[in-house]
Order: C-alpha cells, then structure tokens, then sequence
C-alpha cells in the first residue's frame, strides 16, 4: 500500500512539473522597434516588377540553352528604372552575371549585404493560365515567372534604395546591393561577390537573403501569421544508386531483378529516416512559437525533455516541413530501368535529393544511407553536395533590425528562428560573417508559396508594395 502511494505521489508531482512548465510557457515580451506609415510611389513599385519579369532570364545548366540578350536587357532597363540609385550608389559587374552596388554611408564599417538573384528557373508555358512572361496585371495580381522568386526582392531593394535617395537618406554605414544571375543553377555568381568581399577585407554586419516568409498555418496549434527568418539552411547531396546484371528475357527472371533490388532499397532508406535533431534554429522556433500555441502543444513544447519522442513520432508519421526541420529527408526523384518491356535491365539507377541536417555531414549521410541499405551490389555513389550552412546568431544587433523591419511590416506577425530546408546563395557567406539571415519579404498563402518553381507564379500587388516597405524599414536601420 506504501508503494501505491509513492507511486501516485511521484506522478502526482510528475503531472504538477509539466502543467507548471506549460503554464509558464508563455509569450515572451516583444522588444521590436515601432515604425510610422512609409510612403513611395507604389504604383511605380509594381510596374517596374513588371518591366523585370518581362526579361526571360533563364538559367540553365547549359549554356546553348540561355538567352544572353535577355539578361542583357534587364542590366540596361535598371538605370531607367531606379535612376536615383545610379546617381548615389557605384555598380561593379563582376564574372557570372554578378551585380555589386556599394551606397557608401556616413561610416564606412559594419557594412550591410541585401541580395537577391535576378535569374529565374524555366517555365512549361502550355500549363499556365497566362503567359509567364509578359507580366501581366489583373485584378490586383501579377502574373510572371520570378514574380515571387526573387524579382520581387530584386525590385524591393532597389524601389527602396532609390525612394530613400529621392528623399536625401544616407545611410549610417556602407550598404550592398549583391545580385547573381545564376543562382538556379548554383552558379559562381556570388561567390565573385563574396571573394571581392574577403579581398577587400570587409567584413558584414548582416546579410539578408531570400529564405523565410510571413505565412500562416505551418506550425501545429498557431493560428498567428508567422514570419521565419531562416539562421541556417540544410546541406544537400544527390546521390545515384546503381545495380548491374547479366541482363536477359523477363520471361525468366532471376529472384531480384535490379530494378526489385532498387525498390527494396528504397523501401529500406524510407522505412529508417535518419535520425531527430533538435537544432539550435529549430529549438528556438520552438521556443518561440510554441508559446503562442495550443494547450496540448504548448505542453509538448515546453516539457520536450519529457516529450521528445512524441514529437519526433509526431513527425515521422506526417512527414513535411515539420519533419523537415528536425532531419535530414531523403527524396527519391528519378528512377531508370530497361528500355523494353520484356528485357531484364543490364542497369538499372535511381536518385534521391537529401537535405541534411546540421547535426549530420556529406560523409556521415552517406555511411548510414550504406548501412540501411545493407546490399553490397547497390553501389551508392555522390553526384554533387553541399555541406549545411553555419549557424547565425539571434541575440544580437544584427538580427534585431531584421526582426524589427519584419514586425514592423507585417504587424502582429510572430518573428522567429527557422531552419531553412532549401538552398540559397547565402551560404557563401558563412566563411565572413556570422549574421547572415534568410527572408523573403512577402506573405505568402499557401497556393502561392506551391507556384515558386512551378505553374501560374504570380503575386498579390499589396505583397510587392510591402516587400519595398520591409527594405525601407531595414535600410533606415543600416
């Protein structure tokens, strides 16, 4: 009976744990600066989205297959376009369609980086509603390949830079402008600009690059729009998986035909995700975000101690970005067997993109995908790889101002830490300075976010107009 009731008052004192740590889970105090109404001319914002969209600048990973003229011709458009920001501020054209404004500040250190890629990936014109690139403005909406990905934050850096001259601003310190007309394709665009960056010796006080967005319903029991400003970005390798055999007549297969060792392959990889980290961007989404959340959440996220695996459960079985954020994912996105229905392949290969983690490397992913597999005769082999990102700061000036534009452009937002599960030009940055921040200046609703890279891109008129607002708040700060 003694036992009994030690064990009841051990749960007892258990249970009163996790409710008094969930009770005090709450919402911490906002220490965002306020901002007034900012005023430009908005209309001038959106046409000019529209004079860029109207350049086809596609990259592609063949040369044949790009059309120089049309990079060429948004180069010249922008003089005409922000004339304001020719007259202050220098350009350098660098190798690889690189573009470098400097607007030089009352001071010339802790410089600032604003970026963005001019470059756009290609589009299947016959599934799209209107044309993808005669930016065409109807009903409040703009429609065009790299309206959202990232003409619109091409355009916002520049439509405030050149609004801000207008009115006489000078910045504080030094600022940048850092464009690249390859980045769909990883082109070494912004590593000229980084390189030119260490050879000057300069050193940023932050960088900030597409990434996050303000958007609703992407973490579970919040109801809050949520703007992520991702501190890292995931690593990513695509790796080839091959088997050989003798080939044959399928009307007398042996007992694993290659393509059947593939699929088992891959049913083993699927079955064994690679293990939970609670990163320190993910920890601090959590622990941000998870104060505003539900009761039931809530408890899960302030008591992740106890928790833990009911999330990682949680995130298995739904897959996502929530899932995303904690693991490295393995996507398996190409497949390729005989040429003929009745013939065993002689080879047979299948690919899969992997997003690592930052916990995990190129080498340790690809020791465990060999282990789960557990066959000697599917050779694994790395096609390209890029490690994940370092890790910036948050308890700093720097991240401040960007949190603050973003609060103070989306208001009532929830501003947070995330980890970014794409990739970006940013992460050339890791190696001078430790302040680079992942934002796209847009709120974006679920459909929309599902057009980036895909049919109908397109992009609400408000959203360009608070894009150049979230650029002037942030520059001022610079």
């Amino acid at each position: 009976m003694i036992a009994l009731y030690l064990i009841l008052a051990l749960l007892v004192a258990f249970a009163a744990v996790i409710l008094i740590r969930t009770a005090m889970f709450r919402p911490k105090q906002s220490g965002e600066k306020e901002f007034g109404e900012e005023k430009f001319d908005r209309e001038a914002a959106v046409t000019n989205l529209q004079q860029l969209v109207r350049c086809k600048t596609v990259s592609n990973l063949s040369p044949a297959l790009e059309d120089d003229a049309e990079f060429e011709k948004l180069i010249a458009l922008l003089p005409e376009l922000y004339p304001n920001v020719f007259k202050v501020c220098t350009l350098q054209r660098m190798e690889d369609r690189a573009l470098l404004f400097h607007w030089t500040g009352k001071n010339h250190g802790d410089p600032a980086v604003l970026m963005a890629h001019y470059d756009v990936v290609p589009v299947e014109e016959e599934n799209w509603e209107k044309p993808a690139f005669e930016g065409i403005l109807e009903n409040g909406v703009l429609w065009g390949r790299g309206t959202l990905d990232t003409k619109v934050t091409f355009n916002g850096v520049l439509t405030a830079a050149d609004h801000l001259i207008s009115k006489g601003f000078t910045p504080e310190n030094d600022i940048y402008f850092a464009f690249s007309g390859g980045e769909e394709i990883n082109g070494p665009g912004a590593i000229r600009i980084v390189d030119w960056f260490r050879a000057q010796n300069i050193t940023p006080a932050f960088v900030v690059d597409e990434g996050g967005a303000v958007v609703k319903d992407i973490f579970p029991g919040v109801s809050q729009s949520c703007g992520l400003i991702g501190i890292a970005e995931k690593g990513m390798i695509n790796v080839e998986y091959k088997v050989l055999s003798d080939g044959g007549h399928a009307s007398a297969p042996p007992v694993h035909t290659p393509v059947g060792e593939l699929s088992l392959a891959c049913a083993a990889v699927e079955s064994h995700p690679f293990k939970a980290h609670l990163t320190k961007p993910v920890a601090e989404m959590f622990d941000t975000l998870g104060r505003h959340s539900s009761f039931v959440y809530r408890m899960i996220f302030a008591n992740l101690w106890c928790f833990g695996g009911v999330l990682d459960m949680i995130c298995k079985k739904s897959g996502g970005e929530l899932n995303a954020l904690m693991r490295t994912t393995v996507a398996f996105t190409q497949m390729q067997g005989s040429l003929a229905h009745n013939v065993i392949p002689p080879s047979a290969s299948m690919v899969s993109n992997i997003r690592l983690n930052p916990e995990d490397t190129v080498e340790s992913a690809l020791t465990y995908l060999k282990k789960t597999v557990g066959n000697e005769r599917v050779v694994l082999t790395k096609l390209d790889s890029m490690e994940p990102s370092h890790i910036s700061e948050t308890n700093c000036p720097a991240w401040q101002k960007v949190s603050n534009a973003v609060a103070g452009t989306w208001k009532g937002c929830l501003v947070s830490p995330y980890l970014m599960v794409q990739c970006s030009d940013s992460r050339h940055y890791d190696g001078i300075s430790n302040h680079v921040y992942r934002f796209s200046a847009m709120d974006l609703t679920t459909e929309e976010r599902h057009t980036i890279h895909g049919n109908n891109e397109r992009i609400r008129v408000e959203t360009v107009h608070r894009a150049v607002e979230f650029y002037i708040r942030l520059i001022k700060q610079c």
